[in-house]
């Protein structure tokens, strides 16, 4: 089979494409013929030797989001037959090896891809709807009624968390660069506000909710949009010096976050795809051996929705 490898971190050129034996799924494990796979911001980091390379070792494989066709089954697998639709975001934070043909992974690190749900959308979801998932639903446990910001709204995990906020009776503001404030607006966002115009913190207040993609500045500030008692759950936390004790001093409270694998939350995200609450948008596609321009692209920020690669037939 056909895998994307590294022998070294760095630029995309260290992206190359090899060909290694079929893996074999162990107990509890499926093996997955991969149609298509997500590229998200932390496959870009990931690949210059940043992010959580601690937990990684080369040659390395990147990638997480993957969607595609459970081959075989390891012993006691009941969740899946061969055949069978799956999606999801395995292993997380450690190596999955996305890009490829086929992985291995857990059985419970996956779930069904809901009907009518087309292969490059369902590789989409995995990383950042769970991102926005356990932001919202498990950290902030948002509610209807509450006032929530998503920073980067129009991006991988914004364009979902918005959803997922008005899903459960937010009254969503997302920021955005003008030019997509009707992507924003059309997702179901309430008010939307350009960051490159007004300083965000000066332009909204009284927040229930931060969710805050980025760290350093940006984050300490955003802190000032919320109530008294309001939570920030920030992506970026590890790298946002100072954030407790200046939510200390607001009066509110702040928490580091990381995506874990979690397969309740991928059959809730279905779920609000079947209800027709959540739409992955895709923006761009790539063949498996053009996945360095895909890397490219997503390094450059300023992607609306969602990067894939096309990786086999469905």
């Amino acid at each position: 089979m056909h895998v994307v490898r590294q022998q070294e971190w760095g630029g995309p050129e260290t992206l190359q494409v090899v060909e290694v034996p079929v893996p074999r799924p162990a107990p509890t494990e499926v093996l997955v013929r991969v149609v298509a796979a997500g590229v998200n911001p932390v496959d870009v980091y990931t690949r210059r030797g940043l992010a959580y390379n601690r937990v990684l070792s080369l040659p390395f494989v990147n990638g997480w989001d993957v969607a595609g066709v459970v081959e075989d089954v390891g012993y006691g697998v009941t969740r899946f037959r061969p055949g069978d639709r799956v999606f999801g975001m395995p292993w997380f934070p450690r190596e999955a090896g996305g890009y490829a043909e086929y992985l291995v992974a857990p059985s419970r690190h996956f779930a069904s891809i809901p009907d009518g749900m087309g292969f490059a959308e369902a590789a989409a979801l995995p990383l950042a709807g769970l991102t926005a998932w356990q932001m919202l639903v498990d950290a902030a446990q948002v509610a209807p009624g509450h006032r929530v910001l998503v920073s980067a709204a129009a991006g991988g995990v914004g364009h979902l968390a918005v959803q997922v906020a008005k899903a459960h009776g937010a009254h969503v503001i997302g920021t955005a660069s003008a030019a997509k404030h009707g992507f924003v607006r059309g997702l179901g966002a309430d008010e939307v506000v350009d960051y490159t115009a007004v300083d965000v913190a000066d332009a909204v207040s009284d927040v229930d909710v931060v969710i805050q993609m980025f760290g350093g500045d940006h984050a300490l500030r955003a802190l000032g949009c919320l109530r008294p008692g309001g939570i920030m759950v920030n992506a970026q936390g590890a790298w946002t010096e100072g954030m407790a004790e200046r939510a200390a001093e607001l009066g509110v409270r702040a928490t580091a976050f990381l995506v874990e694998p979690d397969a309740d939350g991928l059959d809730a995200l279905a779920r609000l795809v079947v209800e027709g609450r959540l739409t992955v948008h895709v923006s761009a596609r790539f063949p498996l051996a053009d996945v360095a321009a895909a890397h490219a692209l997503v390094a450059e920020g300023r992607t609306t929705g969602k990067v894939v690669l096309t990786v086999s037939d469905a």
